[in-house]
């Protein structure tokens, strides 16, 4: 059974930091495409980045330069370390893993993150 958890996330103050992590079991850890997305209240879930099976990181423009994307391949884990925190970050952060060959998808179940200006 394939398990995304995810952690890290919490109130923080504009201009702050937090570092969320998503821990995964069940599955290939190495073969997957990991992504964060996210969903404000009142909004559909977006792509924040993501990070490739061979360490590729793609990010969407609102995050670039201030979120960094990283995997522990040992340690079946992603995290997103995330600086100069908006309020437009506020938001419920949720873990996706993508196989690489076969495309089967799995979802963390979400952490909030409340950025207060």
């Amino acid at each position: 059974q394939v398990r995304l958890v995810e952690s890290g996330g919490g109130l923080v103050q504009a201009g702050g930091s937090l570092r969320l992590s998503c821990a995964a079991s069940g599955l290939t850890f190495s073969t997957y495409t990991m992504s964060w997305f996210r969903q404000a209240p009142g909004k559909e879930r977006e792509f924040a980045a993501a990070i490739t099976s061979g360490g590729r990181t793609d990010y969407v423009n609102s995050v670039r330069g201030r979120f960094t994307i990283s995997r522990n391949n040992g340690k079946n884990t992603v995290d997103l370390q995330m600086n100069s925190l908006k309020s437009e970050d506020t938001a419920v952060y949720y873990c996706k893993a993508r196989n690489d060959y076969f495309g089967d998808e799995y979802w963390g179940q979400g952490t909030q993150v409340t950025v207060s200006s």
